[in-house]
């Protein structure tokens, strides 16, 4: 009858049956079913267990069954605050050093490497009920052997391996395919997942049958930092490369981390292009997240004019955070977040763009304002302006000194003037004094007088200086220069320099044309545009035009448009040529007699030196940086963190929708309300802002502990009341239940990204650290135990060792299915043509089904084990 209840409440496949002749003893046997129940750990059993009527026996089995799905979801949710807190560990930064075409840069650079990440602590926060399970069953059951947690460990890697696998395929749209990039990686961690369990085998049926020695629990875990330096090794490439220096390189969220190199990260600008030429693959990846940003944020200008640039980059930058990579994290809390009624990240993405465009913006200006003059402490005085530029013929003209600063008091200072080019006697009348600043006073003027004379001559300066302060000091500028132009002449023009540089953000460049040595009448000179390496209508508008000085007027400016293309790298030429000058209004010097009109065409105006003005147009330094800056933060995954409980609070309380601009269904609602006690619960623990989220590592594995215990003992006794196995319990319903977010997290991974890693590479990696964590510290602990009581640790290989070999042959069949697609014939490890998405997923889900029923077979002793 039992055996019916099972197949009918529990959903097992297998009808129960035993072993001839103690088993079939057994079989109806109430009192023997009474032996094979226990206390739990924490929940006792639901007493009385000796006739209990069949309905009551199908309602506890349901009670039992909803009360382990109902923990299932509460792990979830205190596994991702855990993986939550270990993205902020995980993204610790540093400041190095690093060369860039040719100059030393200080950057900064993420600390962990992104493989031993993964492995470690990544891998941990995606297992860590499995594992914790394991390590919980041995101490309670007073450090013997248990079915339910190896079986949780071993029945977790096939559905991973098998399901996983399968729905990532099969999600991927219709010819479109997602290969691993790390394949090195991979190959590694697949060939240690298959190990990890012939390992299992091996000591449990070949090297001790039926015993695990101290050292075979210690070699188990040793295996585990083994794993990691071997991927690491491969990541690096330590073996193939002759020099084993650190260095860094940049993944694909622009974040820069460890790599292999000669502890530099060197990028060349490629010639007539705003891209870098990177000789290794990772450098290349961040010129696409370069490229990707800049292109995003050229769309987004032309779908907006009408915002201006720090809305259109903040869209900009939610597009980017929205489209990019995530972490494995990421996709688990999301997986949790959207089963949970929470929503989606898009809200939090929005927020978290704004924040960091703010924080970016903030530090430019801090940077730019720590290049400004510092202006000193207490009274000071000063010109201002410094500069002044006055005709021949002015007679006199003012210079004007000004007090900053505490204004209490009086304050003094000595002035003279000292000559330039500029002669004192013929050009200007020497001038020295002194000022007296009253209480209050905040300027002062004194008056200087010019010489006028007939002769041509070029223009002069001179100096004013500031001397002798008494109750203040001088600040900058404490010298005026005085620049006296000769009006006896219409003047020599020409530009003040042959090179300038602008940038492209400038928008309209007003071009300084001078004019010196005379500034009499009005004259008109001609200019014109020519294009260079930059091309007229592409980097900047084309113009042909005059300007007109009118008479005393000394300089005229040309307006340029520079046309902004959002480039990261530019260094573009054009040029501005001046023709000869025209002086206006001079029809009667045709009437005047010849030696008068001799004279006065001396006088007429002509080119100076520099008539043509090279004009250089780089990127924009602050577009540049900010490209730059939030290319490096254009990673979603560090939003999961948070700062304070009243975040955390206000996320557990609110019901989300996954499109922010929409109200929250009435599904929504409904998982909201259902998962809200763990949700509050929850939002106790630490926020990850606090020391640096290692608190919050600790405190959510404390619970995660907790509710791994009661999920134990939930579903020992679900297994005891319809008389359903432990082994069978683990790998069908335990091993289920706890990866459920993994299999959300991997499906969104499998479409949103553009590689294989985060959904499939991860896999096998989390299945070897399983095995060398989980099985590896509790058989090493409970080894150690019986050794120090001279007692051996027995271990019963039975179903174990049966589902190992299971699930050894099936894997290493799977994984040769996945390193043959990677040919050209399909391209890659998901997706593909729709026949053979569908042929693939049915063949891996197949393989699952295969593991369960073979497995669960021997455990009821319909094939015979080990």
């Amino acid at each position: 009858m039992r055996p019916a209840l099972a197949a009918l409440a529990a959903c097992c496949v297998v009808a129960r049956a035993e072993l001839p002749s103690a088993r079939l003893a057994s079989r109806n046997t109430t009192t023997q079913h009474v032996l094979q129940c226990s206390e739990g750990l924490v929940l006792p059993l639901w007493l009385p267990l000796e006739d209990v009527p069949t309905l009551q026996i199908a309602l506890r089995g349901f009670v039992y069954f909803f009360t382990l799905m109902y923990l299932f979801i509460g792990v979830s949710i205190v596994s991702d605050r855990f993986m939550a807190a270990i993205e902020v560990i995980t993204s610790r930064e540093k400041e190095v050093r690093v060369r860039r075409n040719g100059s030393e840069q200080i950057i900064v650079v993420r600390v962990w490497n992104e493989t031993v990440a993964n492995l470690t602590l990544m891998a941990l926060g995606s297992s860590a009920p499995e594992i914790l399970l394991s390590v919980i069953e041995i101490a309670g059951k007073n450090f013997e052997a248990g079915d339910l947690g190896p079986g949780t460990i071993v029945g977790s890697a096939a559905y991973n391996l098998f399901v996983i696998i399968a729905i990532c395929v099969m999600v991927i749209p219709d010819g479109e395919v997602r290969k691993i990039k790390h394949l090195r990686v991979f190959l590694v961690t697949a060939t240690w997942s298959i190990f990890a369990y012939v390992w299992l085998y091996l000591i449990l049926a070949v090297i001790s049958p039926s015993e695990v020695e101290v050292w075979e629990g210690a070699v188990t875990f040793l295996f585990f930092p083994a794993t990691v330096m071997t991927a690491y090794i491969a990541d690096r490439r330590l073996l193939v490369y002759k020099y084993l220096k650190k260095g860094y390189r940049v993944n694909e969220r622009g974040v820069i981390v460890e790599g292999e190199g000669d502890g530099s990260v060197e990028m060349a600008l490629k010639p007539n292009s705003d891209e870098f030429a990177s000789d290794d693959e990772e450098g290349r990846e961040l010129d696409k997240s370069r490229k990707e940003y800049i292109s995003v944020l050229r769309e987004l200008r032309r779908q907006h004019p009408e915002e201006d640039l720090e809305t259109v980059e903040r869209m900009a930058l939610e597009t980017l955070m929205a489209r990019g990579p995530k972490s494995r994290a990421f996709y688990r809390v999301a997986a949790t977040r959207k089963m949970t009624g929470g929503g989606d990240f898009s809200r939090k993405i929005s927020e978290r763009a704004q924040s960091d465009l703010s924080e970016v913006k903030a530090e430019l200006q801090r940077r730019e304002s720590t290049s400004v003059a510092v202006e000193p402490k207490g009274p000071n005085l000063r010109f201002d302006p410094d500069h002044y530029t006055v005709m021949e013929n002015c007679g006199s003209f003012e210079v004007r000194v000004v007090r900053r600063g505490d204004l209490s008091g009086e304050v003094t200072v000595q002035y003279n003037t000292e000559d330039g080019t500029a002669e004192a006697g013929s050009d200007y009348v020497a001038a020295q004094g002194s000022l007296v600043f009253g209480h209050g006073e905040t300027e002062k003027k004194f008056t200087v007088q010019v010489i006028d004379d007939d002769v041509f001559e070029e223009d002069e300066h001179f100096y004013v200086r500031l001397t002798a302060p008494k109750g203040a000091c001088l600040a900058s500028p404490s010298t005026a220069t005085v620049v006296i132009l000769d009006d006896d002449h219409s003047g020599v023009f020409s530009f003040p320099q042959r090179d300038f540089e602008l940038t492209e953000s400038v928008g309209t460049y007003e071009l300084r044309v001078v004019r010196t040595a005379g500034a009499r009448g009005k004259v008109r000179i001609p200019y014109w545009t020519e294009d260079g390496t930059a091309k007229s209508g592409a980097q900047f508008e084309a113009v042909q035009d005059s300007i007109v000085f009118e008479d005393n007027e000394t300089e005229k400016f040309i307006s340029l448009h520079i046309i902004e293309e959002d480039s990261y790298e530019k260094d573009v030429l054009f040029y501005v040529n001046l023709g000869n000058p025209v002086l206006l209004g001079v029809e009667h010097l045709t009437t005047l007699p010849e030696e008068e009109a001799v004279v006065a065409l001396m006088g007429y105006p002509r080119a100076g030196e520099i008539t043509r003005a090279q004009l250089r147009v780089k990127e924009s330094k602050e577009f540049k940086n900010t490209v730059d800056k939030l290319v490096q933060r254009a990673n979603a995954s560090i939003i999961i963190g948070t700062s304070s409980w009243k975040e955390q609070f206000s996320e557990a309380l609110t019901a989300s929708s996954d499109n922010p601009d929409e109200q929250p269904s009435c599904g929504d609602y409904v998982l909201h309300i259902f998962t809200l006690f763990w949700k509050i619960i929850f939002a106790f623990v630490p926020p990850t802002d606090i020391g640096g989220g290692y608190v919050c590592f600790v405190v959510s594995i404390i619970c995660i502990g907790l509710v791994t215990a009661v999920i134990g003992d939930v579903a020992s006794h679900f297994g005891c009341t319809l008389g359903i196995k432990d082994s069978v319990t683990a790998i069908i319903f335990v091993a289920l239940g706890t990866s459920i977010p993994d299999t959300f997290a991997s499906k969104v991974a499998a479409i949103q990204d553009k590689h294989a890693d985060a959904s499939v590479g991860n896999v096998t990696g989390s299945n070897a650290v399983n095995v060398f964590l989980g099985i590896g510290v509790a058989w090493t602990v409970a080894a150690v135990v019986h050794w120090s009581k001279n007692e051996k640790f027995v271990v019963d290989p039975g179903n174990l060792a049966f589902s190992v070999t299971m699930f050894c042959s099936e894997a290493a069949l799977a994984v040769l299915v996945l390193v043959l697609r990677r040919r050209k014939s399909i391209g890659g490890e998901l997706g593909g043509p729709r026949g053979i998405k569908i042929v693939t997923s049915m063949f891996f889900f197949s393989l699952w089904l295969i593991y369960l029923t073979m497995s669960t077979l021997e455990a009821y002793g319909y094939i015979a084990g080990f």
